[in-house]
């Protein structure tokens, strides 16, 4: 389910001129512009900008970035893209991050459906006239390239068939590879890759039965490289993408000197899908709710617009 708190029927011009009107001035209402498209839905938000610019032949998104700054200006810049855009942009940072943490493009290739991920990559080539997959293979190499590539370009099944057999020998397949680290990752990378989700669950739920473990643990320790790390994330969003969310949300609330960008990445894909049962796990798991760990954490105009899209900010 999801947080935002969105009216059935807006004015898309009323808004624009509401919005014009906050940048008059020394200084944005940014009080106006956060009640205002901290309450649209993405349909709603889309014809907003396109209203603004008929009235006032100016991109509304190139005004909001001079108009605010900081940590509220990146999160409200990607709240205002189309999800596949948003996606897209989110990718092209993660590849292009100096620190090499490809875990979002990862999130993006393993949570999406198979057409969700072709919109993406269709959304990256009109944005950087390149291909996501063609970006991804410049920053990485070896197994882990031959991972995220994979990842990023594959169009699995989406039907619920499960070949139980199968998932019995690929149990086994992960098991060597993953625990008793017989370097047949080739292996692992096709699996992942080329395998439906169903059957993947399946695959997993098969090698916990067998093991006694999950596959995701003792899968990463401090020798684990980007490979590791990689297929550690693949694994978890397609085995249950709202607890990985969870975590991703914990870590970046406890880390020292708070991640916005994981914080925002998550807040913003997920509003409008499943944020509500993320927002339960992080309960369950931390007890306390997660708008109030959010507050102890970020300040100004940036924490008035999350928690706004939680749902919980007038």
């Amino acid at each position: 389910m999801a947080t935002l708190v969105a009216p059935n029927q807006i004015s898309a011009a009323e808004d624009a001129q509401a919005l014009r009107q906050a940048f008059k001035g020394w200084g944005a209402d940014d009080k106006a512009i956060i009640a205002i498209l901290g309450h649209r839905n993405v349909y709603q938000r889309q014809e907003i900008r396109k209203a603004y610019e008929e009235l006032f032949q100016e991109d509304l998104i190139k005004r909001l970035e001079s108009e605010i700054s900081g940590d509220f200006e990146r999160a409200m810049f990607r709240w205002m893209l189309e999800p596949a855009d948003r996606d897209a942009v989110l990718a092209n940072v993660a590849i292009r991050n100096g620190n090499k943490d490809y875990h979002a493009v990862a999130e993006i290739a393993c949570v999406l459906s198979a057409e969700e991920l072709l919109a993406v990559r269709r959304a990256y080539h009109n944005r950087y006239k390149r291909s996501l997959e063609e970006d991804v293979a410049a920053h990485t190499t070896g197994l882990h390239r031959q991972l995220l590539v994979g990842l990023v370009t594959s169009f699995r099944y989406e039907g619920d068939e499960i070949n139980a057999k199968l998932a019995q020998t690929e149990a086994n397949i992960l098991h060597e590879a993953v625990q008793e680290k017989k370097g047949i990752y080739e292996e692992v990378i096709r699996i992942l890759t080329t395998r439906s989700k169903t059957q993947l669950v399946a695959t997993f739920n098969r090698y916990k039965d067998e093991h006694g473990i999950s596959i995701s643990k003792k899968l990463l320790d401090e020798t684990s490289d980007d490979f590791q790390k990689t297929m550690h994330t693949a694994i978890r969003c397609i085995n249950d993408h709202k607890k990985y969310y969870e975590k991703v949300l914990r870590n970046a609330i406890k880390k020292f000197g708070t991640d916005e960008d994981g914080l925002s990445r998550v807040i913003v894909t997920r509003a409008e899908k499943d944020l509500r049962e993320i927002q339960e796990l992080y309960y369950k798991r931390n007890s306390v709710h997660l708008e109030d760990a959010i507050s102890k954490e970020i300040s100004g105009d940036y924490k008035k617009f999350i928690l706004t899209v939680l749902g919980k900010q007038d």
